[in-house]
């Protein structure tokens, strides 16, 4: 079993050494959704002392924008509206709602006369509402019979920030798009023609991310390094169109799932579908994206954070822990004795993934200047991690997160520290109780685990200030 040197203090090393500044600032999230909604983050916002989690909704808004444009808004779809906004304002959230794309005027141009309806509703109700404009709008052949090339769309944003322009309550709320599906070729050419009309009339940049297209999946799928890399790739792709047109542009990735069809039975919400998750929240991280999207919290498919019971499943757990202990600077990391070098036409997929942030501001247990590492072991054996430099001699607090029960990979329970995790009643989460290590222990890994380690104490200077 090999033994993993994290190095500080050397000019190999990111950890924050008193000289050492983070790579880059990213907030944490939090997500919530409802049946009928998409996923919910939080992002990166002006004043960092400060954290919004928003809930984004598109399938309302078919609903109520295919009401005949003479309707008005109907008294009982204006109900649901107004059911959807409290139960976000009642959460702590903050509504994105994503107005239909499809309503088209003969000249393929948007038809806004409904969106009008309920954004005039809307303001006389003093909703606090950020927008959107369509969902995946590269597939609109495919699901609609008919297309809207990038170009157009944004023509269309640019009319819908102009109708919002006019709408005192609107004239500064945030717009968002074009929310693109896989940045393949096509979507590719989508995204410039979109960014060259609208690059600077949307507040950030969406896309969406699926691993697996539509084909039946295996539990060994979530254990290949070569999926969970595809991500990297795509994000490279969306950064390198975005500031060719707008420098500097916020990217949120709006939507993230096993498959676009909702995930699947028994995979998406077992322990496994963990891997992919916990890999998604640290790829996003190091490159820079500021704001994730779940899909979803309940009801839609099988990716989501509880069940039907409202129990929560693997993914919930896993947030949780990375919610309480994961803060927004990200920190670089050089893992001596892992990094290989590659031979001639292979890359090297690390089965061992390592990340590091500063430990949450608002985490309690922790001084600022403590660090949390989180590691994904995808081998099937253990390995050892020695912690290396300014951190050799510190306390680290170990959470451990194992699936529970007979069903292995396969299970939709989890353990932390060998401490099955469970709901102690309808609205109270248990505690979650980390394994205190002697200073200098070495991290023992077990095989095909995910876990968080707070270095305590360590008082780095980029984690003692936000």
């Amino acid at each position: 079993m090999a033994e993993i040197a994290l190095a500080l203090g050397t000019v190999f090393c990111a950890f924050p050494d008193p000289q050492s500044q983070p790579t880059h600032n990213w907030e944490t999230f939090s997500f919530l959704s409802a049946q009928g909604c998409f996923g919910s983050a939080a992002g990166e916002e002006e004043n960092e002392s400060e954290q919004t989690c928003h809930l984004t909704a598109n399938q309302l808004g078919r609903e109520i924008l295919n009401a005949p444009p003479s309707s008005g808004l109907q008294t009982e779809l204006a109900r649901s509206l107004d059911k959807l906004y409290n139960f976000a304002d009642c959460s702590g959230l903050h509504l994105i709602f994503a107005l239909n794309a499809l309503r088209r005027n003969p000249n393929n141009s948007w038809n806004s006369s409904n969106a009008l309806s309920l954004l005039k509703y809307s303001a006389s109700k003093k909703y606090n509402i950020s927008w959107e404009l369509g969902n995946e709008p590269n597939n609109y052949r495919t699901l609609a019979g008919r297309s809207v090339n990038g170009s157009q769309l944004g023509k269309d944003y640019t009319q819908l920030r102009s109708l919002l322009q006019l709408i005192r309550t609107y004239s500064r709320a945030h717009l968002y798009g074009p929310n693109i599906g896989r940045p393949r070729k096509n979507v590719i050419a989508f995204l410039e023609g979109f960014m060259k009309v609208a690059g600077g009339t949307v507040d950030a940049v969406t896309w969406q991310h699926y691993y697996i297209d539509g084909r039946v999946a295996k539990v060994t799928d979530f254990l290949k390094t070569r999926l969970l890399d595809t991500l990297s790739d795509q994000i490279r792709k969306i950064q390198k169109v975005v500031n060719t047109y707008t420098p500097g542009k916020k990217i949120w990735l709006e939507g993230v799932g096993m498959n676009s069809a909702g995930g699947m039975n028994n995979l998406s919400d077992s322990y496994a579908a963990g891997f992919l998750w916990l890999n998604t929240l640290g790829l996003l991280a190091s490159q820079g994206i500021d704001v994730v999207v779940r899909h979803s919290f309940l009801d839609h498919g099988h990716n989501h954070l509880v069940d039907q019971n409202f129990n929560p499943l693997p993914d919930y757990w896993l947030s949780l822990l990375y919610k309480r202990l994961i803060g927004p600077k990200v920190l670089a990391i050089h893992v001596a004795g892992l990094q290989r070098k590659p031979r001639p036409g292979r890359v090297i997929r690390d089965k061992l993934r390592i990340y590091a942030h500063c430990t949450s501001y608002h985490n309690h247990n922790y001084v600022r200047g403590s660090i949390t590492l989180y590691i994904i072991n995808l081998h099937r054996s253990r390995k050892k991690i020695k912690l290396a430099g300014t951190l050799r001699d510190k306390i680290v607090h170990q959470y451990l997160l194992q699936p529970y029960g007979k069903d292995g990979l396969h299970s939709k329970s989890v353990q932390l520290n060998g401490q099955p995790l469970a709901m102690v009643d309808d609205g109270t989460l248990p505690e979650l109780k980390p394994r205190p290590l002697r200073a200098g222990r070495t991290l023992v890994i077990p095989p095909l685990t995910m876990s968080f380690y707070v270095v305590k104490n360590v008082n780095a200077l980029a984690c003692r200030y936000r």
